[in-house]
């Protein structure tokens, strides 16, 4: 005798096929949901750290340049201006301008390398020039000091180039060094120039190196330009570099103008010969001006 064979009615098949297939799609969609919303708050948690780095940096930006000295003065017939354009946020290129006695002091400088590194340099060695100036006095010895101070330390240092000059604002006289910087130029009222090159080696390369002081006087009209070589090894589309001679004729088309005049006139034919080509190092400029009193 054969057993009988229940047979489910097809509604009870089909209530059983639907809760049973349910539950997995229900699963898996709260399963994505919480990584969803987890990414998200990843993401968000990352825009936070972004916008902190931002204000970081912007923060720090600001202190560099505060350290640098004032953009714009006046000391008698002179005045002086100056800028730092960085190609990130921080800085590698410096300035440090001061007083001391009754002279005006101003320096300009190149830290091998970009970045954190070069920035947390860019302090130290502004910091440096002002303790060892108000020692030294003149720009040689105070180069001299700083050069023994930079080697005699144990951190690892990078490659340095320096200008450093002191100005009596009353005879004009400028006393000047140079550590491995591309020489300033001194352009004269009539449009004459020369290089102020006198000096001695990159700071924290030779021990016991002998710097040299040497001497120009600005006379009325005259202008003294100062820079990184960021200035004039900027490239453009077809490679070639803007160059001293760029630098140069841009300054002499400018001569007799104010110091700020002056700079942003250079900084424009730089922008000028460039074009859309993204600048690839720091520029630093000052700008000296004795006017006709």
């Amino acid at each position: 005798m054969s057993a009988a064979i229940p047979i489910r009615s097809t509604q009870e098949s089909s209530t059983w096929t639907h809760a049973n297939s349910g539950s997995p799609r229900s699963a898996g969609s709260t399963k994505i949901g919480g990584r969803s919303r987890m990414l998200e708050d990843q993401l968000a948690a990352l825009r936070r750290e972004n916008d902190d780095l931002r204000r970081t940096l912007f923060e720090a930006a600001h202190a560099q340049r505060k350290l640098c000295g004032p953009r714009n003065l006046r000391r008698g017939s002179f005045e002086l201006a100056s800028e730092i354009f960085p190609v990130r946020h921080l800085s590698g290129d410096f300035i440090s301008i001061f007083d001391y006695e009754d002279d005006l002091v101003f320096a300009i400088g190149d830290i091998a390398g970009k970045g954190l590194f070069a920035a947390m340099w860019f302090s130290h060695l502004v910091t440096l020039i002002q303790l060892q100036f108000a020692k030294c006095g003149d720009p040689a010895s105070t180069l001299a000091a700083m050069n023994r101070d930079l080697l005699q330390t144990n951190l690892e240092i990078p490659l340095s180039t320096l200008f450093l000059a002191r100005l009596d604002a009353g005879s004009g006289e400028i006393t000047y060094c140079n550590a491995g910087h591309p020489p300033s130029f001194l352009v004269r009222r009539e449009g004459a120039s020369e290089a102020l090159s006198q000096g001695g080696p990159i700071l924290g390369v030779v021990p016991g190196a002998s710097f040299g002081n040497g001497k120009a006087a600005m006379l009325p009209g005259d202008s003294l330009i100062a820079y990184s070589d960021g200035a004039v090894e900027c490239r453009n589309s077809f490679g070639a570099e803007f160059g001293r001679q760029g630098l140069l004729d841009t300054a002499r088309n400018s001569c007799g103008s104010a110091a700020g005049t002056t700079l942003f006139s250079v900084l424009a034919a730089v922008e000028n010969f460039t074009g859309s080509q993204a600048r690839e190092d720091d520029v630093a400029l000052i700008v000296l001006h004795r006017a006709v009193q």
